[in-house]
This record gives structure tokens, C-alpha cells and sequence, in this order.
């Protein structure tokens, strides 16, 4: 038994999707490395989650990757400045 909106078999269903956290994950290590990058050595965490938040936005198109790109730079900025003004 067909159903009248094409050809599909009644109660077969569709492969599932992909989840929407499969589809961040570039985005969501990198939004974690700036955050780290804040506190911890800015120019390692912060410059690599700034790296993979532009490698999520431009080459992989994912949706959390502008907040990526904003945490990022903070992070790497922000943890500069931070330490710039601790060891002083």
C-alpha cells in the first residue's frame, strides 16, 4: 500500500537526521577553547577555537559558528589583555 503522496511504502519510515549537535561540532570545540582561552594560555586556546570557528563558518557553514568566531576572538583578546594586566 502506497500512500497518495508518492511512492513510500505506509510505516516505513525515513533515515533519521543528523542532530543538530552532530552538525556544531566544530563550533562547540571551538566556543570551549575560547572560553578556555580566556583564562588559560589565550594564545594557544584562544588562537586554535579562532582557527576552527573560521574552518566552521567558511568551509562547513555551521550555525553556531559566528558565536564561535565572538568567543573566540575574546577569548584570544581578552586573555591577552587579562594577563597583560595580572603581571603587571
Amino acid at each position: 500500500m502506497t500512500t497518495q503522496y508518492g511512492n513510500q511504502p505506509v510505516g516505513q519510515r525515513h533515515a533519521m537526521a543528523k542532530s543538530s549537535a552532530s552538525e556544531n561540532v566544530l563550533s562547540i570545540i571551538a566556543i570551549v577553547l575560547g572560553a578556555i582561552g580566556l583564562l588559560f594560555l589565550p594564545i594557544v586556546f584562544g588562537l586554535g577555537g579562532l582557527v576552527l570557528a573560521i574552518i566552521a563558518k567558511f568551509v562547513r557553514h555551521e550555525r553556531l559558528s559566528t558565536i564561535a568566531l565572538i568567543v573566540g576572538a575574546v577569548g584570544l583578546i581578552g586573555g591577552m589583555i587579562l594577563g597583560a594586566i595580572i603581571a603587571s
